[in-house]
C-alpha cells in the first residue's frame, strides 16, 4: 500500500469521494452531514491524500488547516472492497505525521454518531483522539462527534 499526495483528476477518487458524500448524508440530517465533494477538496488549506494498492484505489483522506497550530481531519473514506484492512488507519497515520511536520499543537475531527460510523470512531479512538470541543464554524447535534489529538 503506498499513500501519497494528489488524486482528485482521477475518476476512481472523484467516484470515492462522491460515495462518501452520498453514504453520509442518507444517514445523517442534511444540516449535519458535512462531507465535502471533490470540487470543494480542492482548496489550498486541505492537503488530500489517497492510498494505493497499485492502480487501484484502497481510500482517501485530507488534512485542512484551521490555523497556524490547528488541522481537522477531513474525507477519512476506505473504497468499499477494502474495509477492515488497514487502510484507514494508513491514511490516519500520514495525516497526523503531515499536521506534526507542519508544527500543528493538535488535529480535530468531525464524525457522525450513526451505526454506520462506529468502524471509524472506533479507529479514531485507538489512534488517541478523545471527544474534544465543536469546531471550526460546525453546528452542534446528537448526529456530530467532535474528536482532537493532542500533538
Amino acid at each position: 500500500m503506498e499513500v501519497r499526495e494528489g488524486g482528485l483528476d482521477d475518476p476512481r477518487v472523484i467516484a470515492l469521494v462522491a460515495h462518501h458524500q452520498a453514504e453520509a448524508r442518507a444517514t445523517t440530517p442534511q444540516e449535519n452531514a458535512h462531507a465535502m465533494g471533490a470540487e470543494s477538496l480542492r482548496r489550498p488549506d486541505i492537503s488530500f491524500w489517497c492510498a494505493w494498492d497499485g492502480e487501484e484505489l484502497l481510500g482517501i483522506g485530507a488534512l485542512r488547516e484551521l490555523s497556524r497550530d490547528h488541522g481537522e481531519i477531513k474525507s477519512m473514506r476506505t473504497a468499499p472492497g477494502h474495509l477492515r484492512r488497514g487502510v484507514g488507519r494508513a491514511i490516519l497515520a500520514q495525516l497526523v505525521s503531515l499536521a506534526r511536520s507542519r508544527g500543528y499543537r493538535r488535529v480535530s475531527l468531525e464524525t457522525g454518531t450513526a451505526a454506520m460510523f462506529g468502524p471509524a470512531n472506533r479507529m479514531y479512538e485507538a489512534a488517541g483522539f478523545v471527544d474534544g470541543p465543536v469546531f471550526g464554524g460546525y453546528p452542534e447535534s446528537p448526529h456530530n462527534r467532535f474528536m482532537t489529538l493532542a500533538l
